[in-house]
C-alpha cells in the first residue's frame, strides 16, 4: 500500500463519524494514479464540506504531497 492512499485514508477517517467505513481504492489512469474515496453515506457532507471547499483542500493536500514525490494524482470522492 503506497503512503499517499494511507494519507489518504488517515485525513478522511479524522474527518467523519463511521472511520471504519472510510475505504480508499487505487487505480492507474494515463498519466496518473486515481484514489477513490468512498464514505458512509451519512459523512459526505463532512468529507465535501460547504461548497466543496473540504474535498477541494484534501485534493490539494495530496497533490502537493505526490508533487514532492514525483507523482501525478488526482482524488475522486464517490458515493
Amino acid at each position: 500500500m503506497s503512503n499517499l492512499k494511507e494519507l489518504l485514508t488517515y485525513i478522511a477517517q479524522n474527518l467523519v463519524d463511521n472511520p471504519d467505513d472510510v475505504n480508499v481504492t487505487e487505480r492507474e489512469s494515463d498519466s496518473e494514479t486515481v484514489y477513490e474515496l468512498r464514505v458512509n453515506s451519512s459523512d459526505m457532507g463532512k468529507v465535501i464540506g460547504r461548497g466543496g471547499r473540504i474535498a477541494k483542500e484534501i485534493r490539494a493536500l495530496m497533490r502537493s504531497v505526490a508533487q514532492r514525490q514525483g507523482k501525478r494524482i488526482s482524488v475522486d470522492i464517490v458515493d
